[in-house]
């Protein structure tokens, strides 16, 4: 009797814990998706901002994706900037027309999801002397935080 009573109390708990890992596996895929669609969503928006006729609204589009302490870190491009230096950076790009509509995609070649950060190589695609140009792979980390980009960090 004892030993039926063992083993019962054995299944039950190899069941229920069980349950808990089918339970955090479906959590975690889920946090993956979230950010693969926040990271989707920066990509896009990016896409529009380089557009002609991109607007200040486009840009605050792109802006409220980051956390209020957010970085922007690109060692080869000036180093570190915060949410307000980049801000300025793209509102100054647009005054000057640099976004032009010449950049026509930017393709994510591979993406590496883990826990709250993502590493994604890329390709901006262009549009030079009318002929469709792919760029040269470049590699970056998103960092998130509660649903948010805080930090990115381009390797490139």
């Amino acid at each position: 009797m004892i030993k039926k009573t063992v083993i019962n109390i054995s299944s039950i708990v190899l069941v229920l814990f069980s349950i808990g890992q089918i339970n955090a596996q479906e959590v975690k895929m889920s946090h993956k998706d979230s950010l693969n669609t926040i990271l989707d969503k920066y990509y896009e928006l990016n896409l529009k901002v380089f557009q002609s006729g991109s607007t200040i609204k486009d840009i605050d589009n792109i802006f409220n994706l980051f956390t209020d302490d957010f970085t922007y870190v690109h060692p080869k491009c000036g180093g570190v900037y915060t949410r307000e230096n980049l801000y300025n950076g793209y509102k100054r790009n647009q005054e000057k027309g640099s976004y032009n509509g010449k950049t026509v995609d930017i393709k994510v070649t591979s993406k590496i999801i883990g826990l709250n950060a993502i590493a994604v190589t890329k390709r901006f695609i262009r549009k030079e002397d009318g002929k469709t140009v792919e760029g040269k792979e470049q590699m970056a980390v998103f960092e998130f935080k509660d649903g948010k980009i805080i930090k990115i960090k381009e390797y490139w």
